[in-house]
């Protein structure tokens, strides 16, 4: 069956992989010129299964109302006459509540530790490289009124990863998860696209992607920018943020809303003072990763509409704080940002699966955790286009 590929970020190419790998005829289309270079370009990083935890929890709505007038703070959400925006607002407050919450977790946790595991198959499998550390994630505390019960001491904190030490009259404690793991989202997207064509999957970049037809309630082709419609058999919409206006002309409203993420880059000045264990600020909700001879920070979020302009307060904001536990790890003098649109759901789950339409498929909606989730998603959309049952059920 031919089965074209709607978005080569690192969803749609994941997707791409395990369809051809179940024997299927792919073709991926993007705008853009090459494969990952939109919200897989320079996210933070990490392969956090074990800490995928929802946005929307319980303290999250009276968060925001606190950071509402700083500039800078990890959660900002800018008003604009937009009912899309206001609709996912109040289903993102519907997700708060503490039931709602305990089911996304598990849930994401479920699924994030299935991805984890695909990806270390297919690691295995290829041999590919991206800057990957498979030495877990050290979620460090500032504020001892977030500490819970069992949690890491400063001391072993440190001695899981040493850098830590110059935080520590800052450091309350935190949190150790040994089967997570960092690397370069960019590398790995590229490097499976190679390997992808390698065994037959056709690419088509520089294409804008329009909209569907429609005949007997199937999708029968794909409107391009040139004006030639490109037809397959089955068609995945895997184009992240703006997945919902290509399914909207087909009366499917799906759940999902730009969120811009920032990260800065800066090369290692002091290999001995700079992390190698991924880490993540729990205070100012940055993540922190080495990515060879690089140091990739990336947090924040902000919902404002499809806008991708960088704010260099909040890049700033980012540096600063960085520079403040670690001075001596990275050169910020040679720092570059990046924004990037996650395609975040109110519950933080994907949209993953079928529609109304028989060979229109989703796989898109992955917020802040499109690496994370990537390659248990493109499996499972392998198993559904393929007719086959999934080995998990993303709703379950």
């Amino acid at each position: 069956m031919k089965v074209a590929v709607l978005g080569a970020g690192v969803i749609g190419i994941t997707a791409a992989w395990y369809l051809r790998q179940a024997g299927h005829d792919v073709q991926v289309l993007d705008r853009r010129e090459g494969p990952g270079l939109e919200t897989s370009f320079a996210n933070g990083g990490q392969i956090s299964a074990d800490h995928a935890g929802p946005w929307a929890k319980p303290d999250a709505p009276l968060q925001a109302l606190k950071w509402m007038l700083r500039e800078d703070a990890p959660l900002l959400f800018r008003l604009r006459a937009d009912p899309a925006q206001w609709r996912w607002a109040l289903a993102f407050l519907r997700n708060c509540t503490p039931a709602r919450y305990r089911e996304n977790a598990a849930k994401l946790v479920r699924l994030g530790r299935y991805s984890r595991a695909q990806l270390q198959a297919l690691r295995k499998e290829t041999g590919m490289q991206y800057d990957q550390v498979s030495r877990g994630i050290l979620v460090l505390y500032t504020d001892r009124r977030s500490l819970q019960p069992g949690m890491k001491t400063p001391e072993e904190c440190i001695a899981i990863e040493p850098a830590v030490a110059a935080m520590q009259q800052q450091l309350a404690g935190g949190s150790y998860l040994p089967d997570d793991e960092s690397g370069d989202a960019y590398k790995f997207t590229s490097e499976l696209a190679k390997l992808c064509a390698a065994k037959g999957v056709k690419f088509d970049f520089d294409v804008h992607i329009k909209g569907f037809t429609v005949e007997n309630g199937k999708i029968t082709g794909v409107h391009t920018a040139t004006g030639r419609p490109v037809k397959a058999d089955a068609y995945v919409l895997a184009l992240g943020s703006y997945s919902p206006l290509l399914a909207r002309p087909l009366g499917i409203d799906l759940p999902i809303y730009p969120l811009k993420g920032y990260s800065v880059t800066m090369p290692v000045r002091n290999p001995a003072a700079a992390w190698t264990v991924s880490l993540s600020d729990e205070a100012h909700k940055l993540v922190l990763s080495r990515l060879g001879d690089r140091l990739r920070i990336a947090g924040t979020a902000e919902l404002n509409g499809y806008n991708t302009e960088i704010n260099k307060v909040r890049c700033e904001a980012i540096v600063k704080r960085v520079m403040e536990l670690f001075p001596e790890a990275g050169d910020p003098s040679k720092t570059s940002y990046w924004a990037g649109l996650r395609p975040a759901t109110p519950s933080n789950l994907p949209c993953v699966g079928g529609t109304k339409y028989p060979n229109l498929f989703l796989d898109t909606g992955h917020g802040t955790l499109g690496w994370t989730l990537a390659c248990g998603s493109g499996r499972i959309l392998a198993d559904i286009v393929s007719g086959r049952r999934p080995e998990i059920d993303v709703d379950s």
